[in-house]
This record gives C-alpha cells, structure tokens and sequence, in this order.
C-alpha cells in the first residue's frame, strides 16, 4: 500500500519510527547513487559515534527504553534512600555512558580517494539543544569551510532549524544543497506537507553531470518494504502534533483515502 501523501508523510516522524526511517533513508540514497556515479565515484556510508549520559541521554533522544527505564529507576531508588538504614546497604542503579552512531553519506573520488561531496540527514538529536546538536555544528562548520559540497535533508517539523540567512519564509522542512565554489551562497528548498517534495541535483565536481535525489520515490519505497502500512494507526493524530490548518488537511486527505472515517 502507497503512502497516503503527496509529499512527506508527517507519521513518519513519529520518535518510535524515526531511526528505523534514517536508517533506511541513508541506506537508499547509497543504493541509488551508486550506480549512477560509478565508475568515478563510490559512495559510502560513514557513522559519527559520541557518548551522552544522564540527562543528556534523555533530552536527545536515546531510543533504547532500557537506558531510560534505568534512569528513573535509578532516581526512583534515590529517593529512598534517607528512609533506609544507614548501617545497610541497598542496590542502586548508576547511569551509564551511551555510545550514539549517525550515519551519513560520503561521495569520494576513487581514483584520488578525495571526499567530494558530503550529504546528511538529520535526525532528532541534531535539532535539540545538547552534544548531539553541538558536535553537528562543529562539524557542520568544518565541511562549509572547506572544499566539500554539502547536502542536508531536513525531514523533522520538531526542534530548532540549522542555522542559515536570506529572505526566506519557514517552512515544515529543508533541503540545502551547498557547492563549494557558490560558498557562502546555498539553494534552499523549502517545503511543507501538503507540497511534493522537490526533487534536487547532488553537486560533483566541475563539469561533472550531477545526479538527481528523488527523495519522495525513495520514501515510498522505504514505507512499502518496511510495512509501514501496518505499522501506522492513521486513526490517531500524528506525533509530533500539527497545527489545526494542517491537521484537518490530514483528516481530509486520509478520509479520501478511506484511511479515517468521517465524522
């Protein structure tokens, strides 16, 4: 069954899905590019790994329950412990550190193994305040400094936009694509739910042919093999919350689908 929208589908974004989406995302992009930059170029899928821990580990975003139910195990036992007896011990739970991997997509050059073109795709933690966000800037920072074009898809309605300065109107997400040789110039293509997403060309170097991204076939393949069909309760809003303009469209648009029932 196809996604219901025309464009992002906003259930897509909900915390419990988002990593297996980015996941498979980055996993696409990979696999579509690839034969179409060979024989010049590879593309390959590159992590980024840093350590969060108490409280950090909430506020970005840990997707493993465990942790968390660690964690306010661990408080919950701390507020015992001025009622239990000092000459006794008792079992406590400590939070421990939690390694965290993004991946993102590298495009090099084979013959001189040269990073050409750099592309990422945010997630939660690179949106809210903390040291997801912060090593995502300083990164972010370093490729816009050098000679690498830059790619970020920005899927998320939630947290705060990457920083960036023109005459432009907000929007529900972002695409920025970044030529080196155009710095600090960019083309941001902004869009929002109800609009198709647009589709873009990955810069390459001088007088290279640059491949388009078709983000939205990509995205239909993802909800089709993942069996995200099955996975949605369409009967329910989606999470995070939309704004009532954007909600009744929703409604309207899974009501025509046959995906809600009309009130």
């Amino acid at each position: 069954m196809p996604s219901p929208f025309p464009g992002m589908n906003p259930y897509l974004e909900h915390p419990s899905l988002w990593a297996g989406i980015h996941h498979r995302l980055i996993t696409a992009i990979a696999n579509d590019l690839a034969p179409k930059l060979r024989p010049k170029y590879i593309v390959a899928i590159e992590e980024r790994v840093y350590e969060v821990n108490g409280d950090t580990a909430l506020l970005v975003g840990v997707p493993d329950v465990s942790v968390q139910s660690s964690l306010y195990a661990a408080r919950s036992t701390e507020s015992n412990l001025a009622i239990a007896p000092t000459n006794q011990s008792i079992e406590v739970l400590l939070p421990l550190p939690e390694l965290l991997t993004e991946a993102y997509l590298e495009i090099r050059a084979v013959e001189t193994e040269e990073v050409v073109t750099i592309i990422e795709v945010l997630s939660p933690k690179n949106k809210q305040v903390g040291i997801g966000r912060l090593q995502y800037e300083t990164k972010r920072l370093k490729i816009l400094g050098s000679a690498t074009h830059f790619v970020e898809i920005d899927l998320l309605r939630q947290g705060n936009s990457m920083a960036m300065i023109g005459n432009f109107g907000q929007s529900h997400y972002r695409i920025v694509v970044s030529p080196s040789e155009t710095r600090p110039k960019a083309q941001l293509y902004g869009f929002n739910l109800q609009d198709k997403i647009p589709e873009f060309l990955m810069p390459l170097e001088a007088h290279e042919t640059e491949p388009a991204i078709d983000l939205k076939s990509l995205l239909d393949q993802i909800y089709d093999q993942g069996s995200y069909d099955l996975r949605i309760d369409y009967s329910r809003p989606p999470i995070p919350a939309l704004s009532e303009p954007d909600m009744a469209w929703v409604n309207e648009r899974l009501q025509q689908q046959r995906l809600r029932s009309i009130n």
